[in-house]
């Protein structure tokens, strides 16, 4: 099992605070079924910036430890990217790194309760570039969930999106599973990755979500979820699929009208 996003490298933003808390989620996300990790510090969210050079260096020696304690992760530098005006800047400067090798896979964060005004034209500019913009829990997004054509219109412009797996199983409250549902029924998920912090409530939850996954949509759809995230961490093509909006749940006063 590959997971895709992840905050595992130690004291380099929101995620583990040392390497003992690090080594420990390591080791949960082998008890969990995973065997591949992308680490997907934050970059350029205002907060923290993890430059490629560093994340680069930080993995290599992270890898290194989990091979001295026997955990038997394999893990890949990556970076959690908040779309910002900027973002073109730091391309050409070559300080972003994808999901893959090749340069095609974006992992891209929007703000908690924004997809900004100018996010069609950015994306519109990374894709120009060949890349793949790969939205990131786009179900905790407080604006997505209220308009949700707002995801519709991007994956509809080719862009991908993940689920986050405890999103999915109920550990970000009712709301955000239902939503999470949603989007998987009307195609609108393509993978499952865990966004494991030290926090409470952001653990590995990836086999219970792939468990319900297979449970309610069924067998072929879990494997495709698996699929694309090798896909995507190969930089090879994501099948595509036929996506469908949100169907609203507003109630309307009269019924009949």
């Amino acid at each position: 099992m590959i997971d895709l996003h992840c905050h595992l490298l130690p004291g380099v933003d929101d995620g583990s605070k040392s390497l003992d808390i690090s080594l420990r989620l390591a080791q949960e996300a082998v008890e969990n079924g995973i065997t591949h990790a992308l680490l997907t510090p934050h970059h350029m969210n205002g907060v923290f910036m993890n430059h490629r050079s560093e994340v680069i260096e930080q993995t290599a020696h992270f890898q290194k430890e989990l091979q001295d304690h026997g955990i038997s992760l394999t893990v890949f530098p990556g970076q959690e990217v908040r779309i910002n005006g900027d973002l073109l800047t730091a391309l050409d400067e070559n300080d972003i790194l994808f999901a893959d090798e090749s340069g095609q896979y974006l992992m891209l964060e929007f703000p908690d309760d924004d997809v900004p005004a100018y996010t069609s034209d950015m994306v519109y500019q990374l894709q120009q570039r060949g890349i793949v913009p790969v939205i990131v829990h786009p179900e905790r997004n407080t604006k997505i969930m209220k308009h949700p054509s707002l995801l519709f219109e991007l994956l509809e412009k080719g862009c991908l999106s993940q689920i986050t797996a405890s999103s999915y199983v109920g550990t970000f409250g009712k709301k955000v599973e239902a939503f999470s549902e949603q989007l998987i029924a009307a195609g609108q998920g393509y993978l499952f990755a865990s966004d494991a912090h030290d926090l409470p409530g952001r653990k590995y939850e990836m086999r219970e979500a792939f468990g319900k996954l297979q449970m309610k949509f069924g067998s072929e759809l879990a494997n495709e979820f698996e699929e694309n995230a090798k896909a995507i961490i190969n930089g090879d093509a994501v099948s595509p699929h036929r996506i469908e909006p949100v169907k609203s749940n507003k109630k309307k006063r009269f019924g009949l009208f």
